[in-house]
């Protein structure tokens, strides 16, 4: 019985380890790691004290599917402004959250996508930038 039990605790450990985004440290250590395993980055400008910032992180950014797509095909990159974290200069926005696709040179794919999106068409963009970003890598660009 007591075997059972600590697989159970060890299971529900596990799950709740894996859905978390993964993280890079900071924008230089993800910008290496996409360029090391060729992923599209996603960089976000947060704020601590920004409402729609606030709302993007309890929602999407806790949604199951969400989670697992970028932890499988991105590198995950997210920058408080309210932290002073690093953010390159051509990324800054007035405004937050702003959210960037990058690819693993740092150069944006894409205009930001500005505010508190929801998971479906987070989800949706998702999709539209992997296929973007596998194109780019077939093309040799």
């Amino acid at each position: 019985m007591r075997k059972i039990l600590i697989y159970i605790m060890l299971m529900f450990a596990t799950t709740v380890m894996a859905s978390e985004i993964k993280w890079a440290k900071d924008y230089d250590a993800g910008i290496k790691e996409a360029s090391r395993f060729v992923k599209p980055v996603l960089f976000i400008s947060s704020r601590h004290t920004c409402k729609f910032c606030v709302i993007l992180d309890n929602t999407t950014l806790k949604d199951e599917r969400v989670i697992e797509a970028l932890n499988k095909d991105f590198v995950s990159i997210i920058s408080y402004s309210d932290e002073n974290d690093y953010m390159p200069r051509e990324l800054y926005q007035p405004g937050t959250p702003a959210i960037w696709f990058l690819l693993p040179s740092g150069e944006p794919m894409f205009q930001p996508i500005m505010g508190a999106i929801d998971a479906e068409n987070f989800l949706n963009a998702l999709k539209i930038v992997k296929k973007e970003f596998d194109d780019f890598i077939k093309s040799g660009k």
